[in-house]
C-alpha cells in the first residue's frame, strides 16, 4: 500500500483537531457545571461576582435542560449533570460523523490517485452509507429526548432518515412499543457495506 499522500495527510490532520476541540469543549462544558454545581452547594450570593459569571456562561446550557426536565416529571437540580451527559453524549456524534467523512475522503483520495475509479465510486458509496447511518442512530436517541419537528436538527434527521425508514416502518410491524425499522435500516445498510467492501472497494 502506498504511503498517505500529503492531502490525506492534511485530511488526518483535520480529523485529529477536529476530535481535540470537541474533547476540549466537552472537558470545558464539564469544569463549568462542576464549579455551577459547586457555587450552588457554596450557597454564595446570589449576586456576588463569580456567580453571576459562571451563570452567563452555563444559564444557556442549563436552562433548556431543566425545561425538558421539568416537562417529564424529573427534578431540575439535577440539570448541570444532564447537561454534562448530553454534552457528551453530542460530542461522540460529532466525533463519528467527522470520522466518517475523513475516513471516506482519504479513501477517495488514495483511488483517485492510484487510478482506481471503481474504488473511487465505492469508497464514496462507502462513506455516504456509513454517513446515513450515523444519522439514523442520531435520530433515535433524540427521539428519546421526545425532540419535535419543529427543532430545526430533529427536522433535517428526519427529512434525511424518513426516505428509508418510512417505507420499512409501513413493511415491517412494530414490536410492541418497539418500531424495528431503524434496526432493520442498519442490518440494510450493513449489508450493502460489506457488498461495496468485498466488490467495488477490490478494484
Amino acid at each position: 500500500m502506498l504511503e498517505p499522500s500529503k492531502l490525506e495527510l492534511i485530511f488526518l490532520s483535520m480529523g485529529r483537531i477536529f476530535g481535540g476541540v470537541i474533547v476540549a469543549i466537552i472537558i470545558a462544558v464539564i469544569v463549568l457545571m462542576l464549579v455551577r454545581l459547586l457555587l450552588n452547594y457554596a450557597d454564595l450570593n446570589p449576586f456576588s461576582a463569580p456567580v453571576l459569571f459562571v451563570r452567563r456562561w452555563s444559564d444557556p446550557l442549563v436552562d433548556p435542560v431543566r425545561r425538558g426536565l421539568l416537562n417529564f416529571g424529573f427534578p431540575p437540580n439535577a440539570a448541570p449533570l444532564v447537561t454534562i451527559l448530553i454534552t457528551i453524549l453530542l460530542g461522540y456524534f460529532a466525533v463519528r460523523l467527522s470520522d466518517d467523512l475523513i475516513e471516506t475522503l482519504v479513501r477517495v483520495s488514495y483511488s483517485a490517485r492510484t487510478g482506481r475509479p471503481i474504488a473511487l465510486i465505492g469508497s464514496l458509496l462507502y462513506g455516504a452509507l456509513a454517513v446515513y447511518a450515523t444519522l439514523i442512530f442520531i435520530r433515535i436517541v433524540f427521539s428519546w429526548a421526545q425532540l419535535s419537528y419543529s427543532n430545526r436538527i430533529m427536522r433535517f434527521l428526519i427529512n434525511a432518515t424518513e426516505p428509508l425508514l418510512g417505507p420499512l416502518r409501513r413493511m415491517i410491524p412494530p414490536f410492541g412499543f418497539f418500531d424495528l425499522s431503524a434496526l432493520v435500516a442498519f442490518f440494510i445498510i450493513q449489508l450493502l457495506q460489506v457488498a461495496i467492501l468485498n466488490t467495488l472497494l477490490h478494484f
